[in-house]
């Protein structure tokens, strides 16, 4: 049995050699058949000078260096094409998710017989204004994806070879994979824990990023933001038609329609719909227009083995 685990990593220089020594002592523990590959996503600092440098003493480590930071999804994507394992372990860089973690995955699966192995978080360290933001769309998604046991599960997972051929039969650009891991089926199960606070350092990824991210989960696995569009045109319809009933009942018994007031709300309200409306459908035109042009999910610099 080969083990195969993903590290994604972008400006991680203060906790690179860490994150590696704790992956390493891990992994020996379970076989020496194991590879770990960490794909640099275009960073600025020193973390791919420090990966050479942890390469050099220890040769199962896989580095893949992108052309430029393509994001955190890509990145998994780069791993995952490139590994041989028997099983697949994706964690993050930043040493929240604890490597420790990976036999209680292995175990499950191997055990339970489970294709995929999800790390459910308990709770998280990072503050409470992102731990609201989390929770937030961990709930949304949930509800608008009908993925019930999605909420509280992000990258960290094991699954195993018959898995990974299903996931990477997905090419979108872009792309979710805590979603499509759940889309593309198989047995699934999960491990609970509760994820550590950074080792050192801040989080790589932006308001923006995350913000970017999600739009990417919801839009790729829901289709109800396109239908609230038609669902609110039609209740719109009819508020407008009881609306018309009941000026045309006030003309007739002399009561006062409403005035100029209530109809400039009215019509500012509607507009505002509007507008709202053009922007959910100019994000599946957008989306569609980006799958058209066919662009590579990320571009390697180099490969060092």
């Amino acid at each position: 049995m080969k083990l195969s685990l993903i590290i994604p990593v972008y400006n991680e220089e203060e906790v690179i050699d860490l994150l590696l020594r704790r992956a390493v002592d891990v992994l020996s523990g379970i076989t020496e058949n194991f590879e770990i590959i960490c794909v640099d996503d275009g960073s600025s600092d020193r973390t791919f000078e420090k990966l050479v440098g942890f390469h050099s003493h220890e040769r199962r480590l896989k580095i893949i260096s992108f052309s430029r930071n393509f994001g955190h999804q890509a990145a998994y994507t780069a791993g995952l094409d490139h590994s041989s394992g028997d099983y697949v372990v994706m964690m993050d860089g930043d040493l929240q998710d604890p490597p420790e973690l990976i036999p209680s995955l292995l175990e499950k699966a191997v055990e339970g017989g489970y294709d995929i192995v999800h790390a459910r978080r308990t709770g998280r360290n990072d503050g409470f204004f992102k731990n609201l933001l989390f929770e937030t769309f961990h709930f949304l998604f949930k509800k608008l994806s009908g993925m019930e046991e999605a909420r509280n599960v992000g990258n960290f997972s094991l699954m195993n070879r018959r898995a990974l051929v299903a996931l990477l039969s997905f090419r979108e650009k872009s792309r979710y994979l805590p979603g499509l891991r759940f889309f593309i089926g198989f047995r699934q199960g999960f491990v609970d824990y509760e994820r550590d606070a950074r080792a050192k350092g801040e989080a790589k990824m932006r308001l923006s990023a995350l913000y970017r991210l999600a739009m990417d989960a919801i839009f790729s696995f829901s289709e109800l933001p396109i239908r609230l569009c038609f669902f609110t045109g039609i209740a719109g319809m009819l508020i407008c038609f009881f609306a018309f009933i009941y000026v045309l009942v006030s003309k007739f018994t002399g009561i006062a329609p409403f005035g100029w007031s209530s109809t400039t709300l009215s019509i500012y309200f509607m507009g505002f719909i509007q507008l709202i409306f053009l922007g959910i459908l100019g994000e599946y035109v957008f989306r569609t227009y980006h799958e058209s042009q066919n662009r590579p999910v990320y571009l390697i610099r180099e490969i060092i083995e």
